[in-house]
Protein backbone atom coordinates (compact mmCIF):
# COMPACT_ATOMS: atom_id res chain seq x y z
CA UNK A 1 0.00 0.00 0.00
CA UNK A 2 2.91 2.13 0.32
CA UNK A 3 3.23 2.17 -3.19
CA UNK A 4 -0.32 3.12 -3.96
CA UNK A 5 0.02 6.01 -1.67
CA UNK A 6 2.90 7.38 -3.33
CA UNK A 7 1.23 7.60 -5.91
CA UNK A 8 -1.66 10.26 -4.72
CA UNK A 9 -0.47 13.49 -5.37
CA UNK A 10 -0.94 16.38 -2.60
CA UNK A 11 -1.74 19.49 -4.01
CA UNK A 12 -1.32 22.14 -1.14
CA UNK A 13 -3.78 25.38 -1.72
CA UNK A 14 -6.01 23.85 -4.51
CA UNK A 15 -8.42 25.12 -5.50
CA UNK A 16 -8.26 27.11 -2.46
CA UNK A 17 -5.95 27.86 0.34
CA UNK A 18 -6.26 25.45 3.41
CA UNK A 19 -6.94 22.91 1.15
CA UNK A 20 -4.78 19.75 0.66
CA UNK A 21 -5.87 18.18 -2.84
CA UNK A 22 -5.52 14.57 -3.14
CA UNK A 23 -4.75 13.62 -6.96
CA UNK A 24 -5.36 10.21 -7.83
CA UNK A 25 -3.89 10.74 -11.50
CA UNK A 26 -0.87 9.34 -10.89
CA UNK A 27 -2.12 6.27 -9.81
CA UNK A 28 -5.10 5.76 -12.62
CA UNK A 29 -2.05 6.40 -14.93
CA UNK A 30 0.28 3.69 -13.52
CA UNK A 31 -0.85 0.47 -15.12
CA UNK A 32 0.63 -1.78 -11.87
CA UNK A 33 -0.65 0.67 -9.44
CA UNK A 34 -4.34 0.51 -10.78
CA UNK A 35 -4.68 -3.22 -11.05
CA UNK A 36 -3.70 -3.06 -7.45
CA UNK A 37 -5.61 -0.74 -6.10
CA UNK A 38 -8.57 -3.20 -8.15
CA UNK A 39 -7.51 -6.01 -6.36
CA UNK A 40 -7.24 -4.56 -2.79
CA UNK A 41 -11.14 -2.60 -3.61
CA UNK A 42 -12.02 -6.07 -4.49
CA UNK A 43 -10.87 -8.37 -1.88
CA UNK A 44 -13.01 -8.02 0.94
CA UNK A 45 -15.73 -9.15 -1.87
CA UNK A 46 -14.19 -12.04 -3.63
CA UNK A 47 -16.38 -14.24 -1.89
CA UNK A 48 -19.56 -12.20 -1.19
CA UNK A 49 -21.40 -13.57 -4.27
CA UNK A 50 -21.73 -10.22 -5.66
CA UNK A 51 -23.85 -10.39 -8.72
CA UNK A 52 -23.68 -6.18 -9.51
CA UNK A 53 -21.31 -3.47 -8.98
CA UNK A 54 -22.82 0.06 -8.79
CA UNK A 55 -21.28 3.11 -9.34
CA UNK A 56 -22.33 7.00 -9.13
CA UNK A 57 -20.99 9.09 -12.08
CA UNK A 58 -18.21 10.22 -13.04
CA UNK A 59 -14.93 8.78 -11.10
CA UNK A 60 -17.05 5.91 -9.44
CA UNK A 61 -17.16 4.59 -13.11
CA UNK A 62 -13.48 4.74 -13.38
CA UNK A 63 -13.40 1.82 -10.70
CA UNK A 64 -16.58 0.31 -11.38
CA UNK A 65 -16.66 -0.77 -13.94
CA UNK A 66 -12.83 -3.09 -13.69
CA UNK A 67 -14.08 -4.33 -9.96
CA UNK A 68 -17.25 -5.76 -11.80
CA UNK A 69 -14.80 -7.88 -14.05
CA UNK A 70 -12.60 -8.61 -11.56
CA UNK A 71 -15.56 -10.08 -9.14
CA UNK A 72 -17.39 -11.86 -12.33
CA UNK A 73 -20.06 -9.20 -12.03
CA UNK A 74 -22.36 -7.00 -13.78
CA UNK A 75 -21.53 -3.21 -13.53
CA UNK A 76 -24.70 -0.54 -13.20
CA UNK A 77 -24.34 3.05 -13.45
CA UNK A 78 -26.18 5.17 -11.56
CA UNK A 79 -26.39 8.82 -13.16
CA UNK A 80 -27.71 12.34 -12.74
CA UNK A 81 -31.23 13.29 -14.36
CA UNK A 82 -31.39 13.41 -18.09
CA UNK A 83 -28.80 10.84 -18.57
CA UNK A 84 -30.60 7.59 -18.64
CA UNK A 85 -33.20 6.90 -21.39
CA UNK A 86 -35.01 3.93 -19.78
CA UNK A 87 -37.64 3.89 -16.86
CA UNK A 88 -36.52 5.16 -13.65
CA UNK A 89 -35.92 5.26 -10.31
CA UNK A 90 -34.80 8.61 -8.97
CA UNK A 91 -33.46 9.62 -5.39
CA UNK A 92 -33.00 13.24 -4.38
CA UNK A 93 -30.81 14.27 -1.57
CA UNK A 94 -29.62 17.14 -0.15
CA UNK A 95 -26.63 18.86 -0.52
CA UNK A 96 -24.85 21.28 1.69
CA UNK A 97 -26.37 23.88 -0.57
CA UNK A 98 -29.15 22.65 -1.92
CA UNK A 99 -30.38 19.55 -3.88
CA UNK A 100 -28.96 17.03 -5.92
CA UNK A 101 -30.52 13.69 -7.76
CA UNK A 102 -29.37 10.29 -9.07
CA UNK A 103 -30.78 8.09 -11.10
CA UNK A 104 -31.10 4.00 -12.11
CA UNK A 105 -32.63 2.34 -14.51
CA UNK A 106 -35.41 0.38 -12.72
CA UNK A 107 -34.55 -3.19 -14.18
CA UNK A 108 -30.91 -2.11 -13.94
CA UNK A 109 -30.94 -4.08 -10.42
CA UNK A 110 -33.61 -6.91 -9.66
CA UNK A 111 -34.90 -7.31 -6.40
CA UNK A 112 -32.51 -9.41 -4.29
CA UNK A 113 -29.37 -9.02 -6.28
CA UNK A 114 -26.40 -8.53 -4.17
CA UNK A 115 -24.74 -5.17 -5.00
CA UNK A 116 -21.18 -3.76 -4.01
CA UNK A 117 -20.86 0.22 -4.05
CA UNK A 118 -17.85 1.80 -5.17
CA UNK A 119 -16.44 5.23 -5.49
CA UNK A 120 -13.15 6.84 -5.58
CA UNK A 121 -13.14 8.41 -2.48
CA UNK A 122 -15.37 8.45 0.74
CA UNK A 123 -14.94 11.97 2.40
CA UNK A 124 -18.98 13.41 3.58
CA UNK A 125 -20.79 10.52 2.16
CA UNK A 126 -23.77 11.97 0.53
CA UNK A 127 -23.21 10.69 -2.99
CA UNK A 128 -22.99 7.23 -1.28
CA UNK A 129 -25.85 7.31 0.83
CA UNK A 130 -27.63 8.07 -1.68
CA UNK A 131 -26.85 5.23 -3.94
CA UNK A 132 -27.88 3.53 -0.95
CA UNK A 133 -30.98 4.82 -0.41
CA UNK A 134 -31.88 4.33 -4.58
CA UNK A 135 -30.28 1.04 -4.52
CA UNK A 136 -32.55 0.04 -1.12
CA UNK A 137 -36.02 1.46 -3.54
CA UNK A 138 -34.84 -1.33 -5.93
CA UNK A 139 -35.13 -3.99 -2.95
CA UNK A 140 -30.97 -4.70 -3.58
CA UNK A 141 -29.36 -6.41 -1.20
CA UNK A 142 -26.05 -4.36 -0.85
CA UNK A 143 -23.16 -6.11 0.88
CA UNK A 144 -21.19 -3.47 1.02
CA UNK A 145 -19.48 -0.34 -0.32
CA UNK A 146 -15.53 -0.12 -1.64
CA UNK A 147 -13.48 3.48 -1.92
CA UNK A 148 -9.73 3.97 -3.07
CA UNK A 149 -9.47 6.99 -0.78
CA UNK A 150 -11.12 7.65 2.53
CA UNK A 151 -10.94 10.93 4.26
CA UNK A 152 -11.62 10.20 7.65
CA UNK A 153 -11.77 13.64 8.94
CA UNK A 154 -15.20 14.21 7.11
CA UNK A 155 -17.22 11.77 8.77
CA UNK A 156 -18.77 10.25 5.76
CA UNK A 157 -18.39 5.81 7.07
CA UNK A 158 -20.77 6.97 9.74
CA UNK A 159 -23.62 7.89 7.39
CA UNK A 160 -23.14 4.40 5.47
CA UNK A 161 -24.10 2.65 8.64
CA UNK A 162 -25.27 -0.23 9.21
CA UNK A 163 -22.86 -1.20 5.75
CA UNK A 164 -20.08 -2.68 5.40
CA UNK A 165 -17.66 0.00 4.32
CA UNK A 166 -13.92 -1.04 3.06
CA UNK A 167 -11.17 1.71 2.09
CA UNK A 168 -7.73 0.52 0.62
CA UNK A 169 -5.89 4.31 1.68
CA UNK A 170 -7.32 6.25 4.87
CA UNK A 171 -6.04 9.13 5.32
CA UNK A 172 -6.57 10.97 8.76
CA UNK A 173 -6.22 14.68 7.96
CA UNK A 174 -3.61 15.02 11.30
CA UNK A 175 -1.70 17.56 9.00
CA UNK A 176 -4.25 19.90 10.14
CA UNK A 177 -5.74 20.76 6.33
CA UNK A 178 -8.83 20.14 5.12
CA UNK A 179 -8.78 17.50 2.11
CA UNK A 180 -10.27 16.71 -1.10
CA UNK A 181 -9.82 14.46 -4.01
CA UNK A 182 -9.67 15.43 -7.48
CA UNK A 183 -12.62 17.19 -8.00
CA UNK A 184 -15.14 18.64 -4.92
CA UNK A 185 -17.79 16.63 -5.98
CA UNK A 186 -18.81 16.06 -2.53
CA UNK A 187 -19.36 19.39 0.16
CA UNK A 188 -17.62 19.12 3.00
CA UNK A 189 -17.35 21.58 6.11
CA UNK A 190 -14.30 23.65 4.65
CA UNK A 191 -15.93 24.53 1.08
Amino acid sequence: MANLRSLIRDIPDYPKPGILYRDITPLLADADALHEAVDQMAAPFLDAGVDVVAAAEARGFIFGTPLAMRLGAGFVPIRKPGKLPFDLHSFAYQLEYGTDELQIHVDGIQPGQRVLVVDDLLATGGTVEACLRLLEKCDADVVGCSFLLHLEAFGGEARLEPYHVHSVLKYSGDDGEAELSIQNREPGPSI
